[in-house]
């Protein structure tokens, strides 16, 4: 977890434009991980395992997730507009009061995904 904390930083300081660098979580084993309120504009976490992971709250605007699995996971309230979802496995997640404007989801496993209040225009 120190791992990410630092990276997190990093990623902090790279949207600050004060250094940093951008992260990156390609293929990262996130699984259960609480990523609530969290900053991630911008991110790539393409192929990350997000399984029952908690992004209540997160900022995930533009982030790159192309065939992450989210299965189960609390996006619930996140701002995911104009994220490239596509190939997500969101089955059973929680994207109540979610932001998905302009979100690409082509190919996208919502199957159960609980989708009360989100926004999907």
């Amino acid at each position: 977890m120190k791992e990410l904390k630092k990276i997190l930083k990093l990623h902090s300081e790279w949207l600050a434009g004060d250094g940093g660098e951008r992260a990156d979580l390609s293929g990262a084993d996130l699984r259960w991980a609480d990523l609530s309120e969290a900053d991630l504009r911008g991110a790539v976490l393409r192929g990350a395992d997000l399984r029952g992971a908690v992004l209540r709250g997160a900022d995930l605007r533009w982030a790159d997730l192309r065939w992450a699995v989210l299965r189960g996971a609390d996006p619930s309230c996140a701002d995911l507009r104009g994220a490239d979802l596509r190939g997500v496995d969101l089955r059973w997640a929680d994207l109540r009061g979610a932001d998905l404007r302009w979100a690409v989801l082509r190919d996208a496993d919502l199957s159960e995904a609980v989708l009360r209040d989100a926004d999907l225009s």
